[in-house]
């Protein structure tokens, strides 16, 4: 096989089928510039994709010193040489126009140009002024899921030691929170328990508010390859929406939107009462059946139908699929994660697992889904709100230990509070008692939800904003002062995955202008800022990526999250490595909990817990009382329904969410031709019936408003489930006359417009999946389509005549074929 596809119209490419238990084979899909042949390829340099969670390994081509391509690594364990449509062509955004060179300082209302030493004198003089005035709480950081390793360490040691502050939170608060909030409450600390590889060897495959298709489509490739191999899984689908999943699943399950708790609870009564409880194994690695069993009892398939609208026969259908799996997989994404029971419903997954046995043997595992690619970092390190490490908060011996290797007093680490999220801190700038705000690599003035009150909040005076990035973004143009970043390519680091696989990416080409590393610009002012432990030492005494990584592994030492077996010798050249990997476990981990509980002991566990209704945290006497031998929690948790219902002036509910060529606020995918002609602007998904109701058609131009605000876009008529309506999130203004928000030439765009200011109370992960609003037509379509993709969820409904999605565009070619053919012919890395 060595055949040119469009990866446009065919996202996923073609099959290599795969029986059950056999290996996934491989198959290295590469995409090149225009007018370059393989031969010509100066250097490939190994990096793995940042444009969703998946961890695609991958080769960057070189010549001339520029990005010239990328081709996926067939030796990884992750994708086996697989790219997607993002890793195909994504690459191109690094070259773009208008990336940001040279810091900017806002004088006279407006940002300028100058130096790096005028912007750092600007950051470090604030800092200090600060520091001095009121103390440093007044000093938070808002990080991304988009750096490396290296540079979050680094953030978490200088904002927790050197500052002192306890208000230093990522945006995969957005995304990723609820996954480490779920897994702490149930294994009593963050680590995701399954592994990829459970997708070669489950029977059974059941994904809970996931659209795999979209959001991993490598990993979907490779349950694709699964379903046209021998003894093929069966797959459960829980999503309202028709996703490519759902056309394939044995049982889709499309529920009211806030009513997974419902839904779950009675998958656990079926599940219960049919006597398909691994009893032996609760009893040997549970707490808290008796409990779950009492709170489910009442939650029969009957009583979820009238709460989930979804039929009592089909709710009994998925649990016997669930029940009768030889070896079950479930994956959890933002369908259960950003709503408001979303931790208490991710729970009552880990708990159908726990209950059937289903942990710590191929095929039998729980994947809870990360959005962003580096997000799992961000939990380790402790740029997420939690202490580097999975270190407990409230234990003041984990403190102690981080405070030893950081050679500081326990007291300088903030630990009298649970760490402030990021909902809380921008809640804290709004109210005047944060004053300084560090924004690395993300754009809240498009992501976060309510974007009126987000716009007001960084535009306020009093407000000192530094904004970390590679483009001038929404965000960025709201600065006091724009620091241009370096990005993937242009710098070294490391990074993991949503299975713990740990890859490194190498420096392939010189960042644009005066670009620097994230990792530079902290160590800069670290030294600037002159912090030091309490021996006079500087606090951060490492000076480039590998001696940070060394850091960072001994501070990882003994902990769940053991990088002291990797290095960037090991992780170069070969796969991507699983943590922990260390004195246990040399060669990495493939799955957690194949001999038991191991981290949910009082004495070494991340987490007591969270009350799963008002989120308040367990103390450690209760804990232990509770769960004196360290086992798993079986946590029992009673459906309510969703804080916005629908009403009459508000009559439908609007979910939120991603398509496949597009991540995060399209910064990096809205600069590459082929993947923003896929998806040029916002589109409003309706049902059949509510478009047959409200006389609407493809292309018809609507406005979708909350008690929030509103966006308009053009129609797309699909399979939704009625009373329903979706926006893609990712769509802001930098491309737009109004370039950082609506105005009278730019009619609102960004799907956050609209979205409410709420959290679940537990993992305070914001509510995009249940907000009440009203669709109203603006004008009948002139025939101008929908630009909603059509290979995807958005696919129009029934039979409708809309123009098929297609690449096509000139300038890069993509092919795929066989590992060793294409290794012989094109060599290997570096």
């Amino acid at each position: 096989m060595d055949v040119s596809v469009d990866r446009i119209s065919e996202p996923w490419g073609g099959r290599t089928p795969h029986g059950r238990d056999d290996p996934w084979p491989a198959r290295v899909d590469m995409c090149l510039a225009d007018g370059v042949e393989p031969e010509q390829v100066e250097r490939w340099v190994q990096t793995a994709s940042i444009l969703h969670s998946d961890g695609d390994a991958m080769d960057v081509a070189v010549k001339d010193g520029r990005m010239v391509g990328v081709r996926g690594r067939a030796v990884d364990r992750v994708n086996r040489g697989r790219l997607g449509p993002k890793d195909l062509f994504g690459w191109q955004a690094n070259a773009s126009a208008d990336r940001l060179t040279r810091p900017l300082v806002r004088r006279g209302g407006k940002l300028v140009e100058t130096d790096w030493d005028t912007a750092m004198d600007l950051v470090t003089a604030r800092s200090r002024e600060l520091l001095d005035e009121q103390g440093p709480g007044s000093i938070g950081f808002y990080t991304s899921g988009q750096l490396f390793l290296e540079e979050y360490y680094t953030l978490a040691v200088l904002a927790r030691a050197g500052i002192g502050t306890n208000h230093l939170d990522g945006n995969t608060r957005l995304c990723t929170a609820t996954a480490a909030e779920a897994l702490k409450e149930s294994f009593g600390c963050d680590g995701q328990p399954g592994s990829y590889d459970d997708i070669d060897h489950a029977d059974v495959i059941a994904l809970f508010g996931h659209n795999l298709a979209e959001t991993q489509p490598v990993q979907w490739m490779r349950i694709l390859d699964r379903l046209e191999g021998a003894d093929p899984p069966r797959l459960l689908c829980v999503d309202p929406r028709p996703t490519k999943v759902a056309r394939r699943a044995t049982v889709h399950l499309a529920p009211r939107l806030g009513t997974n708790v419902a839904l779950l609870n009675a998958l656990l009564h079926e599940v219960i009462r049919s006597g398909r409880v691994d009893h032996a194994y609760v009893a040997a690695h549970t707490v808290g059946f008796d409990e779950l069993a009492g709170n489910v009892e009442r939650c029969t398939p009957r009583w979820a139908e009238r709460i989930c609208d979804v039929p009592a026969a089909a709710i009994q259908e998925a649990a016997e699929m669930l029940g009768t799996a030889e070896r079950l997989l479930s994956t959890v994404l933002q369908g259960v994660y950003q709503s408001h029971q979303a931790t208490a419903a991710a729970v009552q997954i880990n708990n159908l697992h726990l209950l059937r046995g289903m942990l710590g043997r191929p095929g039998a595992g729980v994947l809870q889904m990360n959005g962003q690619p580096t997000a799992q970092n961000t939990r380790e390190c402790g740029a997420n709100g939690d202490l580097p490490g999975f270190r407990n908060w409230q234990n003041d011996e984990h403190v102690a230990d981080l405070a030893k290797v950081w050679n500081v007093e326990p007291s300088t680490i903030p630990h009298f509070a649970p760490p402030t999220h990021a909902m809380q801190i921008f809640r804290y700038a709004e109210q005047g008692s944060v004053r300084m705000l560090w924004i690395s690599g993300t754009n809240p003035a498009v992501s976060l939800p309510e974007l009126s009150r987000i716009r007001s909040v960084l535009g306020q005076d009093r407000l000192f904003t530094v904004v970390q990035d590679i483009f001038l973004t929404e965000t960025a143009q709201l600065a006091d002062v724009v620091l241009p970043a370096a990005t993937w390519g242009e710098k070294t680091g490391t990074f993991t995955n949503a299975d713990r696989t740990v890859h490194l990416s190498d420096k392939a080409v010189e960042p644009p202008g005066e670009a620097r590393p994230d990792l530079d610009i902290f160590l800069d002012y670290a030294r600037r800022m002159d912090f030091r432990d309490k021996d006079g030492a500087p606090l951060i005494g490492w000076h480039d990526p590998e001696t940070a990584f060394e850091a960072w592994k001994r501070c990882s030492a003994g902990r769940p999250c053991d990088y002291t077996g990797l290095g960037y010798g090991r992780l170069r050249g070969g796969s991507g490595v699983q943590w922990p990997c260390g004195e246990g476990s040399p060669e990495g981990t493939d799955r957690l909990y194949a001999d038991g509980i191991s981290w949910a002991h009082p004495d070494v566990c991340e987490s007591y817990g969270k009350d799963l209704v008002t989120g308040a945290p367990v103390e450690a006497v209760e804990y232990r009382s509770l769960n004196p031998e360290g086992k798993a929690v079986l946590k029992a948790a009673e459906y309510l329904p969703p804080h916005e219902a629908p009403s009459g002036e508000y009559p439908y509910q609007l979910t939120t969410g991603r398509t496949l060529y597009h991540f995060h606020t399209r910064t990096k995918t809205g600069r590459v031709p082929q993947l923003n002609a896929a998806a040029p602007d916002v589109w409003v998904e309706v049902s059949v019936a509510d478009a047959r109701e409200r006389d609407l058609a493809e292309g018809d131009l609507v406005e979708v408003r909350s008690p929030r605000g509103a966006v308009r876009g053009r129609v797309r008529v699909t399979d939704l489930r009625p009373g329903v309506l979706f926006v893609p999130f990712h769509y802001g203004y930098w491309d737009t006359p109004g370039g950082s928000a609506p105005d009278g030439r730019t009619p609102p765009r960004a799907a956050n417009e609209t979205t409410i200011t709420d959290w679940d109370p537990v993992s305070k992960q914001p509510l995009f999946k249940t907000a009440a609003a009203a669709l109203t037509l603006i004008a009948k379509s002139d025939g101008t389509p929908s630009p909603a993709p059509t290979t995807t969820a958005s696919a129009p409904a029934g039979t409708a005549r809309v123009r098929a999605t297609e690449g096509g565009s000139p300038g890069v070619r993509v092919l795929q074929g066989a590992a060793e053919p294409w290794r012989a012919a094109h060599g290997g890395t570096r």
